[in-house]
């Protein structure tokens, strides 16, 4: 295993820190707090290299709040410095943890996502089934409270495995314990936010653990994840069975994380695959119908706000085109001619 030594000047440096908020700001432009950091930049970025340079720098405080997509989820929002920062750790870190990631692991990744994820899917079932000729079962499994529940001291051991540079260490420490769930206590420290481009990173490089022993200690052939979701596709049910043990049980020892018990299921292909906001049905494949209900929904308010004069033509039809492209992944003519034409509705009404 290759590691990683003078990693901080590079993480810090102005010219890193700048680049990362080029990045940082496409699609915030109009945001207040975003507005606001921009306004005085370079006093702004100084500030936040030399808190770096004499490691007086800390976390600040997240912002809560809770977004329905559809299940209640708790968002933590980082200070636009701070995601900045994430930004810029996230570039130089990631380039280094990518090569050790396996093929079929999908989640924030470049080259990857939801729909190259069900395409490998699909053709992981076909070759399987032989085209649905012969029996396939899919075993369906996630974490139970993946994020509020990431053990932070294994994670952190983690990636002190490949990073040796002791300050790169220090910054990552505060980071990752500038955020803690109810999960934890003084001495267990625990969780991840969601949202943070860091907590991507973090994501991939603890369940990395997981693909690992599955690939290589369980020698399974046909497996796909995204962030905690996974599914393994097998001829035999028994087989299936008689991994979730093996499963199970290096995630409590290795991870300290658990299965989701109520979402650990095995089902014939031919009933359809539900994955990723899909279902894959042995001739086709169809959007999920809350995925579906979801865009109707979104696409109705973003309507509203344009109406309103909250949100610009070009932003509406972004979000209409984003629809369209999640619909054309699967058999969806007519849900897509639907879907335009409440849009229209809507829009003159």
């Amino acid at each position: 295993m290759k590691i990683y030594k003078n990693l901080f000047n590079q993480i810090i440096s102005s010219e890193n820190l700048l680049i990362s908020w080029d990045e940082f700001k496409k699609g915030k432009r109009h945001k207040l707090d975003v507005l606001n950091f921009e306004w005085n930049l370079e006093e702004n970025i100084f500030k936040l290299h030399d808190e770096l340079i004499d490691k007086s720098y800390k976390h600040s405080d997240y912002l809560s709040f809770f977004i329905n997509d559809p299940k209640r989820r708790h968002i933590h929002k980082a200070s636009v410095r701070d995601r900045v920062l994430h930004h810029a750790v996230f570039k130089i870190l990631n380039p280094i943890f990518e090569p050790s990631f396996i093929h079929t692991s999908f989640s924030c990744r470049v080259n990857k996502g939801t729909h190259k994820g069900i395409i490998t899917l699909s053709k992981m079932l076909n070759k399987v089934s032989k085209n649905n000729t012969n029996k396939c079962f899919v075993l369906k499994c996630d974490i139970k409270k993946f994020f509020d529940t990431v053990n932070q001291k294994i994670l952190k051991n983690i990636i002190s495995k490949r990073i040796k540079d002791k300050d790169a260490l220090w910054l990552l420490d505060r980071i990752i314990e500038g955020y803690s769930t109810k999960f934890s206590t003084p001495l267990d420290k625990r969780g991840i936010p969601i949202g943070n481009l860091t907590s991507q990173l973090f994501a991939n490089v603890y369940m990395n653990e997981l693909d690992q022993f599955v690939k290589h200690d369980l020698k399974v052939k046909h497996y796909v994840r995204y962030t905690d979701d996974f599914v393994i596709v097998h001829s035999d049910v028994k087989y299936l069975e008689n991994l979730i043990g093996q499963i199970a049980v290096f995630l409590k020892n290795e991870l300290d994380i658990s299965l989701h018990s109520r979402k650990v299921t095995i089902n014939k292909t031919g009933r359809g695959v539900d994955f990723l906001g899909y279902v894959i049905l042995p001739n086709h494949k169809a959007v999920r119908t809350k995925t579906k209900n979801r865009a109707f929904k979104k696409l109705k308010l973003k309507v509203k706000d344009k109406k309103n004069d909250k949100i610009s033509e070009d932003l509406l039809e972004q979000t209409l085109n984003s629809y369209l492209g999640v619909f054309s992944h699967a058999n969806t003519y007519k849900l897509s001619e639907e879907f335009k034409n409440q849009y229209w509705f809507w829009l003159n009404e």
